[in-house]
């Protein structure tokens, strides 16, 4: 089935949006919503915030799955951002739509007036839509710097920026980039190598007219224009291997009235490499396949799982957090592996018939074969160990993942992409090795590998949070950084319903 679906980017501008902010002008986003059923609504995607702006064109695709055989009912809705929260319901709400994806695939611009609520306009709001079916993966890759670009400011230098712009069919120019960094009183910067999908960028044409327009940033909205220039991506390419190719940066008003007006600063790419980038539907569809193992913590702070305030044991109606984790995460992983054979392993606990603290035992007792088959193998394994366990300590994690990183490492040496593994750690939270941990995490990341924790009980996470990363590139005791981000830590209690 998977020919039947494409991926579809949409184009979203606006024009005379309300006005929510005192003292400045609203600082809109666009939100994109489909029909989840029964009257709610699921978000799919949303636009960056633009400041100070009534009439913003949105730089941030959104991206959805077209099927052509379905009504997708969607919702735009654009809200005044006034805070740093994800959340919208404290921001003023500036008007939506309702329509289907096959209305707007069908429009060349789909354009409607905002809608407070049904049948009552936004003011003279109006959103216009236009789709792109992603078929190219190919990304274009620019690494850009200035010299003596025209000083905007009365008392600084200019903060500069940079926006790409392709032309349309229909000769209009559309936003397809804006550089992120402002760089502070500086009229010969350098901005970050940065990176956008040649779909995006020329609908892949390397011949199609780009304008590139350096603007000097002000926080009120009001940017100054410093220059523009045209081009194209095949005249960029020409840069790289210690070629730099130079265009002026002018701006036409000077142009017109000074004769002497040469330029107002010169514009370099230093470098212009095309690469194709692979999705994950690209690796699946290939016939890769995603190995799941599962490591569950019988360390004694879970309590004796006899005990009902145990975090093991198991209730009247035959579950706990345990089981609950090892369910959900399980039952979406199964459909990548085609064989449904899962090792298990349990840490932490005393083993029969030694009574040896082991950090890596197979759930069915059976080291040479630890495989479980399917969810429910996991499952029966885990009830059938509990009551032949004494829980014990210490909680080392870095054993059972350096024994999922051994398999990752020698499926990389195959050179066929074939195989990805995902090792879920479900742990009450108290972990002994942090160290050994953090160089195994480091390790790992340079495979195909991923880590899942969750957080079952009310104990403290913190170390959990500071394995997965989100707040500062994990690091080795030796201050190695991870390669990338391959750890996912989820407290159970809130999503416990």
């Amino acid at each position: 089935m998977a020919a039947c679906v494409s991926r579809v980017e949409l184009s979203v501008s606006c024009r005379s949006l309300l006005d929510r902010d005192l003292g400045s002008r609203s600082d809109p986003l666009c939100v994109l919503l489909q029909d989840a059923g029964g009257g709610r609504w699921a978000e799919l995607d949303r636009t960056e915030t633009i400041k100070n702006c009534q009439d913003p064109e949105f730089c941030k695709k959104l991206v959805v799955d077209y099927y052509f055989e379905k009504v997708q009912k969607l919702k735009f809705s654009v809200y005044d951002i006034d805070n740093k929260s994800f959340d919208l319901n404290d921001d003023d709400y500036l008007g939506g739509i309702e329509c289907t994806l096959g209305q707007v695939v069908s429009s060349s611009v789909f354009t409607r007036p905002l809608e407070l609520k049904q049948g009552k306009p936004a003011g003279k709001g109006i959103i216009m839509i236009s789709a792109e079916e992603i078929k190219d993966t190919r990304v274009v890759y620019l690494e850009i710097e200035a010299q003596n670009l025209d000083k905007k400011d009365f008392l600084g230098k200019s903060d500069p920026f940079l926006e790409f712009y392709k032309q349309s069919d229909a000769g209009t120019w559309q936003l397809v980039y804006r550089s992120e960094v402002v760089i502070k009183n500086n009229v010969n910067p350098c901005w970050r190598k940065f990176s956008v999908p040649l779909q995006t960028f020329c609908g892949g044409d390397f011949n199609k007219p780009i304008k590139v327009q350096c603007a000097d940033h002000d926080s009120d909205g009001s940017h100054d224009l410093i220059g523009t220039l045209e081009t194209t991506l095949a005249q960029m390419q020409t840069a790289g291997a210690g070629s730099v190719v130079e265009f002026e940066c002018i701006h036409p008003e000077k142009k017109q009235k000074k004769k002497s007006y040469r330029n107002s600063g010169i514009i370099r790419i230093k470098s212009c490499k095309i690469d194709t980038e692979y999705s994950f539907l690209d690796y699946v569809m290939g016939g890769c396949q995603i190995n799941f193992t599962v490591g569950v913590d019988f360390t004694g702070s879970n309590g004796d799982p006899k005990s009902p305030d145990s975090l093991h044991y198991i209730s009247p109606d035959g579950i706990n957090e345990y089981l609950i984790a090892i369910w959900s995460v399980g039952s979406v992983v199964q459909d990548y592996d085609t064989d449904k054979l899962f090792p298990a392993f349990g840490f932490g606990a005393q083993v029969p018939p030694s009574w040896q603290v082991s950090h890596e035992f197979a759930l069915n007792f059976n080291p040479s074969n630890p495989y479980c088959q399917g969810i429910q193998g996991i499952v029966d394994a885990y009830r059938q160990i509990l009551p032949q366990i004494r829980l014990y300590g210490p909680t080392n994690f870095s054993p059972i993942i350096n024994h999922v990183a051994r398999f990752a490492a020698h499926s990389v040496q195959q050179g066929t992409a074939a195989q990805y593994f995902i090792l879920l750690i479900i742990t009450d939270g108290e972990i002994t090795d942090l160290d050994q941990t953090r160089q195994a995490i480091v390790n790992a990341s340079k495979l195909p590998m991923s880590i899942i924790i969750v957080g079952v009980g009310d104990a403290d996470f913190k170390a959990m949070e500071f394995l997965d990363g989100d707040n500062g590139i994990l690091k080795s005791v030796t201050g190695e950084p991870a390669a990338r981000d391959i750890v996912q830590f989820v407290p159970f209690r809130q999503f416990r319903n």
